[in-house]
């Protein structure tokens, strides 16, 4: 068995728009050059991390048959078998499905519900397969997000750099804090600034704001807003492999 401590880190936030997906899937395709073995797990119903990595076609034969995470909580089965290959070595994905819409509903009457994702990584994590497991929320704070949480060893909250950005974020730090309380190895990795324009007002504004907070960690590196973001998504790649040189890269 590999010594390789599998770190899990989710990324969650409550307001919608804010980049978690976009984020979750660069830092993996980033941390594969680097070297490390990353899994990337889908959590929304929206498959923006699917889609990242997979054509729209892939999506819907993994939606319709279904590889996918949705089945794999509803049926409370172990993740290995819905682990796929993307087109990047060492980067794999476990695609989402659009019936997560229901997932609250399906975990409702589970034992032990807020655990279900942490129970179906265990085998995954035990085998030190890999360095990474990067999980996307659904921009909700319900038991689901719950599960993401407490499945996870670190949290990264993006914000995006808008005027409604900061929006809920209060909403965000509460909800970890009671996360905290089932799950107190969980800890705030930090927060990192997406869609970025550095000559708005409202950037500096939300930098001052989340710089102010005591004991959080604003991440250096922010995300700007930037046209490749889409072309790459567009083609179902990361901004780096897309377009090394652009300003989101």
């Amino acid at each position: 068995m590999s010594q390789t401590k599998t770190k899990v880190i989710c990324f969650a936030n409550n307001k919608g728009g804010s980049g978690k997906s976009t984020t979750c899937a660069n830092v993996g395709y980033s941390m594969v050059t680097e070297g490390k073995k990353v899994l990337l797990i889908d959590g929304d119903m929206q498959m923006n991390l699917t889609l990242s990595y997979f054509d729209e076609e892939a999506a819907l034969g993994f939606n319709e048959s279904g590889e996918n995470l949705y089945t794999a909580i509803k049926k409370q089965q172990e993740l290995t078998p819905f682990i796929r290959h993307t087109a990047y070595e060492g980067l794999d994905l476990i695609p989402s499905s659009i019936l997560m819409s229901g997932i609250e509903v399906d975990l409702f009457t589970m034992w032990q519900r807020e655990f279900i994702l942490k129970q179906g990584l265990a085998k995954i994590r035990e085998s030190g397969e890999y360095d990474y497991i990067l999980i996307d929320a659904p921009p909700t704070l319900g038991c689901w997000v719950m599960n993401i949480m407490c499945a996870s060893d670190y949290l990264v909250i993006p914000v995006e750099a808008s005027p409604w950005g900061l929006f809920g974020i209060a909403n965000m730090f509460e909800f970890y804090e009671q996360i905290k309380q089932v799950a107190p190895n969980l800890n705030l990795l930090g927060i990192a600034i997406t869609k970025a324009n550095e000559r708005k007002n409202y950037f500096k504004q939300t930098v001052d704001t989340l710089s102010s907070l005591e004991n959080v960690r604003l991440f250096e590196s922010i995300i700007r807003i930037d046209s490749t973001v889409e072309w790459s998504q567009d083609v179902s790649k990361p901004v780096m492999a897309y377009k090394k040189n652009s300003r989101a890269a």
